[in-house]
């Protein structure tokens, strides 16, 4: 009886399987795989334009920063050569 019942498991699966390759090599399937994909392709291109524009972000920040830290350093130079000949 067991071995009924593996057999009969068997094949339902092999049948189930065939049934699935089918459905999913379809025309049908195939359009939603492609609207899929292309959906996909345009929120990658989404999510580079805003990581892109981050980028840029902070690199102006970086850059602003750089500057404020050179002209305090500078201006710390002025006070201790200040200081030295005062």
């Amino acid at each position: 009886m067991n071995v009924y019942k593996n057999l009969a498991l068997f094949a339902g699966g092999v049948l189930f399987g065939s049934a699935g390759i089918k459905l999913l090599s379809s025309k049908d399937a195939k359009q939603v795989y492609t609207h899929t994909t292309a959906a996909a392709l345009r929120m990658k291109e989404s999510v580079m334009s805003t990581v892109t524009s981050v980028q840029e972000n902070a690199a102006d920040i970086l850059a602003a920063a750089k500057d404020i830290n050179e002209k305090r350093a500078q201006e710390e130079e002025k006070a201790a050569a200040g200081e030295e000949n005062g």
